[in-house]
């Protein structure tokens, strides 16, 4: 589907709520019918969904690699439902605001994720109990293990995620339990 009102509406949060949740911005560069280098857009993220404890702010997502690189996207890249891991191939950008105490469920996708903390502190929770704390600048490497995210502190914390499909190698799967559990919902419906 096409088409988006580009204001940056957080959907979940009450319009009084908004300061507490800050929409970044984002830029998008292509190209003008003589092929120079312009800036298509910039403006608030044109999609953001909050559930308890966080709030999603999808950038930027693609469908296939490689990507076709078009003067223009035909579409909103970000005009699908909220999911996590990307789609085959694909790969998905986003920011993620953390309240004070919130806490994700412990989730494995399959996918290689790059977690960057910006601001605030967040654990990295694993399932053999291993805990590792983060703060601004720390990169997360997630390469398909059991995890969650969790803000032990007073103050919201933000971290960018990519997100890049992958396939589980026969030695991975090997090791893992044959009843296994994805995370594949949608967050927005």
């Amino acid at each position: 589907m096409c088409g988006h009102d580009g204001k940056g509406a957080v959907a979940g949060v009450h319009p009084t709520d908004r300061a507490a949740v800050t929409t970044p911005r984002r830029v998008v560069t292509g190209h003008d019918p003589d092929g120079r280098s312009v800036v298509l857009s910039d403006g608030p993220t044109p999609k953001s969904h909050t559930i308890p404890g966080a709030t999603f702010h999808e950038l930027w997502n693609t469908s296939g690699a490689p990507t076709p690189v078009r003067p223009r996207e035909p579409c909103e890249p970000t005009d699908r439902p909220l999911v996590t891991p990307p789609g085959p191939s694909g790969t998905i950008v986003r920011i993620v605001h953390f309240e004070p105490g919130s806490r994700s469920p412990m989730h494995r996708t399959e996918s290689i994720d790059y977690g960057i903390v910006l601001e605030g502190e967040v654990v990295l929770s694993l399932d053999d109990s291993s805990e590792t704390l983060l703060r601004p600048g720390d990169v997360v490497v997630q390469r398909g293990t059991d995890h969650a995210w969790e803000n032990r502190t007073g103050e919201a914390a933000r971290m960018v995620f990519v997100l890049v499909d992958g396939r589980f190698s026969d030695e991975l799967k090997a090791l893992l339990p044959d009843d296994l559990e994805l995370f594949g919902q949608a967050l927005d419906e």
